[in-house]
């Protein structure tokens, strides 16, 4: 990588939360796989324990005071998330995560949509979860599924639009690659896209815990993300949607909530958001992702990117001097964020991690839900470093540091 990279001298982690994650006190885990999962603060802990152990009832039901608290604090979540990425609150439905997000809108809206003629275009580099619901529609709708490629880490904008025509109905696009890091050019994809008709889905997993999301600005049709990858809990996610999109998607599972009327022959439905949310929805898990985005609301998205961005350079810098390391992803650091996939010759990667694990690392091994990216990069797999806002200098020396010594071992 020939560009220049300015640092900052100081190793200090000037964001100072490391204290705010129980997980990280009192031992020194250098905790490497954000990308996979994201650690927790106390004050997301604390807010799915207060609904637990204070007000644990169901939403939009009861009239008794503690279902009235529940059902508050639940749309308050629905308003911080909307405000973090500066949509309406009533086009955040609330899903399990970004697969079962990217999932309803195939089955949904792809399944109404979706025509033998048609195409639907996704990158080579995205997670399985914006790959296969779309190549398993092309399959069931007998559509073409179309694959652009990538060139130096980067996706390849002329394959792009080769691949793209008037008969192309969805452009399914990863915002940040979960294995390269790469940060897409998504509202330049979002505009050819639109000037060809074709509406975008944008895989934002990777990017809303690092960048700052404006669904707005971006222009995307749909925008999808999980609260675990954002210092929330696991099983809940959100799918952003245009209000006009959804107000003409049929529901996708029926039950209790989505209803409007039921009577022996027919049954209506509520409006969008809450048409899509069937049944008990994971409350405490809605509660925690709104705390989560207040908490890096009051960090400030900014400071996190200049944060992050510091110490990816370092990073950098660091991991490009060891022999034999070759790092996966753009010639042009900042085209990317905070995560690295590497090998290093003639150490497999599941070898490397077991070695890193035991000194209190911990990276992720393997094909990280991207195996047509491997397979084009002609990999079996890779180790993966991805670091978040509770990492510093010392994690990345510390990995360093281990990666020196395994190749003292292994060589």
């Amino acid at each position: 990588m020939n560009n220049k990279i300015i640092m900052n001298k100081s190793k200090k982690n000037t964001l100072n939360v490391k204290g705010d994650f129980p997980i990280l006190r009192n031992n020194n885990l250098a905790y490497l796989d954000s990308g996979a999962t994201s650690l927790k603060p106390r004050s997301v802990i604390q807010a799915v324990n207060s609904y637990n152990s204070k007000y644990s009832a169901n939403v939009h039901r009861g009239i008794y005071k503690m279902s009235e608290k529940a059902t508050l604090e639940y749309e308050k979540a629905r308003e911080l998330i909307a405000d973090f990425i500066n949509a309406r609150f009533d086009e955040i439905v609330f899903v399990r995560n970004t697969t079962e997000a990217i999932n309803l809108v195939a089955y949904v809206w792809g399944e109404a949509t979706i025509r033998k003629q048609d195409n639907i275009l996704a990158s080579v580099m995205e997670h399985h979860s914006n790959f296969v619901p779309w190549q398993e529609l092309a399959k069931r709708k007998k559509a073409q599924f179309r694959v652009i490629d990538i060139k130096n880490g980067e996706l390849d904008l002329k394959d792009f639009a080769k691949k793209l025509n008037s008969n192309t109905k969805l452009v399914a696009i990863t915002h940040v690659s979960n294995v390269l890091g790469t940060i897409n050019p998504i509202k330049e994809i979002i505009r050819i896209a639109h000037k060809n008709g074709a509406l975008v889905l944008v895989d934002g997993a990777q990017a809303a815990p690092h960048l700052k999301v404006d669904v707005k600005d971006l222009g995307c049709d749909f925008y999808a993300f999980s609260g675990h990858k954002m210092l929330g809990p696991t099983g809940i996610g959100v799918l952003w949607a245009r209000k006009e999109i959804l107000d003409g998607m049929q529901p996708f599972m029926f039950g209790g909530s989505m209803i409007e009327q039921v009577s022996l022959k027919n049954s209506t439905f509520n409006h969008s958001p809450e048409k899509f949310e069937a049944g008990t929805p994971d409350i405490s898990g809605a509660i925690g992702f709104g705390e989560a985005v207040k908490y890096l609301s009051q960090i400030g998205m900014d400071k996190i990117v200049s944060y992050e961005e510091d110490l990816r350079n370092y990073a950098y810098l660091k991991l490009s001097k060891i022999k034999d390391l070759t790092i996966y992803g753009p010639k042009d650091i900042n085209k990317k964020c905070g995560v690295f996939a590497f090998n290093i010759q003639g150490i497999h990667p599941h070898d490397l991690a077991t070695i890193l694990d035991e000194e209190g690392i911990a990276v992720r091994a393997g094909h990280h839900c991207a195996m047509p990216l491997h397979t084009s990069l002609h990999l079996i797999a890779s180790v993966r470093a991805s670091f978040y806002i509770y990492n510093d200098k010392d994690d990345v020396d510390k990995l360093v540091a281990a990666l020196n010594k395994a190749i003292k071992v292994f060589k």
